[in-house]
């Protein structure tokens, strides 16, 4: 890969997250490309050597936010080959992902990015239902192998592993940090755990 590609990428990247940090901690309407600008360090007309507008990099903030959910399964698998290991993990990196991101949130809760961009509530649909899937495969392992309950839909456990994380999130977003979602996480986790595990 050319070093030139390679900045390209990595500025690419600088912006994108530079619009989630904005939009976490000012909502998305306030966003704009001089603001973007300015949080990476650059002048505004840098930024249209790599995005037409704001709304090509909030897409490629979306784009960047199914990588790293997609990565994350990726990683957990690679960690262990234990199911139930496998999704403690990854409800660990799933919380360490909000925590560092709130953009997430903001984006996926807000309706001010969907006004008039049907195919972006698409977009956010079918990221979130790429990630259910993925969670789908390692539970559907997990009963094949006899470690997880097969009396359970494994649909509905993927469903119900997400709102461990997805309901939590929202109260520590919504009283800016003072609800602990870490340790909510590991609390439920137990349970979770629990309503999983063959008797």
């Amino acid at each position: 890969m050319s070093s030139e590609k390679l900045d390209t990428e990595v500025r690419q990247d600088q912006i994108t997250q530079a619009a989630l940090n904005l939009i976490a901690s000012h909502g998305f309407r306030e966003l704009s490309m001089v603001k973007i600008a300015r949080k990476v360090g650059i002048v505004p007309s840098a930024i249209y050597r790599h995005f037409k507008n704001k709304e090509e990099v909030l897409d490629a903030a979306l784009d960047q936010i199914q990588e790293r959910l997609h990565d994350n399964v990726g990683i957990v698998c690679n960690e262990t080959s234990e199911p139930l290991d496998r999704l403690k993990r990854l409800l660990i990196y799933h919380v360490k992902l909000i925590r560092e991101s709130q953009g997430i949130l903001r984006i996926v809760l807000s309706e001010d990015i969907y006004d008039g961009h049907s195919e972006r509530r698409i977009k956010v649909y079918n990221i979130i239902k790429g990630y259910l899937d993925k969670i789908d495969k390692i539970v559907s392992q997990g009963q094949q192998e006899g470690k997880i309950r097969q009396d359970r839909d494994a649909a509905t456990i993927s469903l119900m592993f997400l709102s461990i994380i997805q309901q939590a999130a929202i109260l520590w977003h919504i009283s800016n940090g003072k609800f602990d979602v870490t340790r909510h996480a590991e609390k439920a986790w137990r349970i979770f755990n629990e309503y999983l595990e063959m008797k």
